[in-house]
């Protein structure tokens, strides 16, 4: 059996971009403990560190014309992301931002690759404007093209490089999307910035992507639908046209190369990625040959200049992350980087098995649970209930050093995915929403009696475990429910909805207030469900992680549930003065981790 820290020295390549020839990739790993740009120039080869900083690099993207890519960084987990050019010739590194207080979404090269484009909150830190910039200009010198009034980020350049697609989100489940004139919006013309998407407060629009002649914008949709479907929308008619029909399981990672009108995207079918691949003929996809990849979760598409070949991020429970490269004519996928498995033998990483549980109003909640092997250990196991975050999202069964460290352990692992989540239908995902937030909670305490009735389970020795939203389960499923469990382990999770809504970065409020309620309209319900106001009912142990630099969940609420709880039952807090919503640094992730599984040894 290995320790933790082996577990966690597994790395991860992903994120990757073709140059502007096709005969290099640039990419992310984490090898020197937090993730940089790396290049790779064959299936398997000596890859080449490109960036050395002590700072986390967030993405890569090569230019479309010249031997160039754009990184972004931010700074102790702030999210507070500056971009940067790196030049492939010599290694040189320019600032192209250089406003650290604000932050900066990419939103893709321009075809020539002369022009950039971005949303940044530098004007508002509330809002996101729309901006451009040619290649070489440094600081603040990027031209405002539109003032944005919410969550707005570039969805890329249309083929004739004369209008943005830009997205807007007033909340996870509620989305637009709108077509920018650079030219006109340049000259300042009001109508500038166009609406083309039917609005009515329940929609999502995502993998937003010109079609190739720039009349029309390729989308995955739940317009009139309970899941995602691929859409085109005619930016003559505005008709909102399905081209992959909606099913059973959301479409999703929809890329398309815009000269050739070949497109990839794939299915979420139980979590895993079904990727298909084809060509744009009206509103039609002809088929090409399914990709050969490993069965597991794909993301990050990036399309060669000719869209002969594509390059796609491939993770599962046996497979940590790694970049292949597809060639559509073929179906052929070859595995470009290998990223270290620290040594490790894959076949003590273990495929979950799917699961549905009946919930207190007999509703079936998915979930994924994990079994060590008998040589770890002899049932009945004791169990880690790991929630994830949100909550409009997913667990899928993508790697995880620390699942693969718990099995290893002699630990079952469980992961429910409770109303709320996303990937299974519109309808489901709203399960949640405000004044039923508490019945996600209720769904986790189903979770664990059913466990509770499996002879391999011990029900005595049950975790909370998870991190953000998923924190603020663990919070509430120990003091809702303080008899189901052992113990509880909260990552920068909320213990109180009013201070973590007065006190987020001023540019998520509003998302957040969408899901959760408002503080002008729902404050006594906020309270009356914030864990903090019934923190005496907690009465096993707790441990509690936070990163200093949060800017999603500030770290008061570390500092308050850990304090009150401290009072009564045994309790840790472990700050990192150097992250933020989340551990990116390697030592702070080993430290975190064998700190948790002290815990657990002690106390479970």
């Amino acid at each position: 059996m290995y320790d933790v820290e082996r577990f966690l020295h597994v790395r991860n390549a992903y994120g990757a971009s073709f140059a502007a020839a096709g005969d290099r990739l640039s990419f992310l790993m984490d090898t020197t403990g937090v993730p940089q740009v790396w290049t790779i120039d064959a299936p398997g080869g000596w890859p080449q560190q490109a960036t050395f900083f002590d700072e986390r690099v967030t993405f890569v993207d090569a230019s479309p014309a010249r031997d160039e890519v754009v990184f972004g960084m931010d700074e102790g987990g702030n999210e507070r992301e500056q971009l940067f050019r790196l030049d492939g010739a010599d290694a040189t590194i320019t600032p192209l931002t250089g406003m650290p207080d604000a932050k900066h979404r990419w939103g893709g090269w321009r075809g020539d690759g002369d022009r950039f484009a971005f949303t940044s909150n530098r004007r508002d830190e509330s809002v996101f404007d729309v901006y451009v910039q040619d290649r070489d200009a440094t600081g603040d010198v990027a031209r405002l093209l539109h003032e944005g009034e919410g969550w707005l980020s570039v969805a890329g350049w249309s083929p004739g490089d004369d209008r943005l697609a830009v997205h807007r989100a007033y909340s996870n489940y509620d989305q637009d999307v709108y077509v920018l004139d650079v030219e006109a919006a340049e000259e300042g013309d009001e109508d500038a910035f166009r609406h083309v998407t039917p609005h009515d407060g329940h929609v999502r629009y995502g993998g937003v992507e010109w079609g190739p002649h720039g009349d029309g914008i390729y989308v995955s949709t739940d317009h009139g639908s309970n899941t995602l479907y691929l859409a085109r929308i005619d930016l003559d008619t505005l008709d909102v046209e399905p081209v992959v029909e909606a099913g059973e399981w959301n479409v999703e990672g929809v890329t398309v190369h815009r000269d050739s009108g070949r497109i990839a995207y794939a299915r979420n079918v139980e979590g895993y990625s079904r990727l298909a691949v084809g060509e744009l003929v009206g509103t039609d996809v002809e088929p090409l040959p399914d990709p050969d990849l490993p069965p597991g979760v794909y993301g990050g598409v990036d399309w060669d200049a000719a869209g002969d070949r594509f390059a796609v991020t491939v993770t599962g429970r046996t497979q940590n992350p790694n970049v292949y490269v597809v060639d559509v004519g073929t179906g052929e996928a070859e595995r470009w980087t290998r990223a270290s498995m620290a040594g490790i033998p894959r076949e003590t990483f273990a495929e979950p098995e799917v699961y549905r549980f009946p919930s207190f109003d007999d509703r079936e909640i998915p979930g994924f649970l994990s079994l060590p092997s008998t040589e770890s250990a002899d049932p009945p196991y004791p169990a880690i209930v790991d929630v994830h975050g949100g909550p409009e999202s997913q667990r899928r069964p993508s790697f995880s050093p620390v699942t693969g460290y718990l099995l290893d352990s002699g630990y079952a692992v469980f992961e429910p995915n409770v109303r709320g989540s996303t990937g299974y239908g519109k309808a489901y995902t709203r399960l949640d929403d405000k004044r039923l937030r508490m019945d996600a909670v209720g769904d986790l305490a189903a979770g664990v009696e059913w466990l509770a009735r499996r002879d391999d389970v011990d029900e005595d020795r049950v975790v909370a475990l998870g991190g953000s939203y998923g924190g603020f389960m663990v919070l509430a499923a120990l003091t809702e429910y303080p008899d189901l469990w052992a113990a509880g382990v909260d990552i920068v999770g909320i213990a109180n909805f009013v201070t973590f809504l007065e006190n987020t970065g001023s540019w998520r409020r509003s998302l957040r207030e969408a899901e959760y309620g408002t503080l002008a309209e729902d404050r006594e319900f906020l309270e009356s469900i914030s864990p903090i106001n019934n923190v005496s009912a907690i009465d096993v142990p707790l441990m509690v992680l936070h990163g200093a630099n949060d800017p999603r969940v500030p770290v008061g609420e570390a500092e308050q549930i850990a304090e009150q709880a401290a009072e009564h039952v045994p309790t840790e807090l472990l700050v990192f003065d150097d992250e933020g919503h989340g551990f990116s640094k390697l030592e702070n992730r080993i430290e975190a981790y064998r700190r948790i599984v002290d815990f657990l040894a002690e106390h479970v």
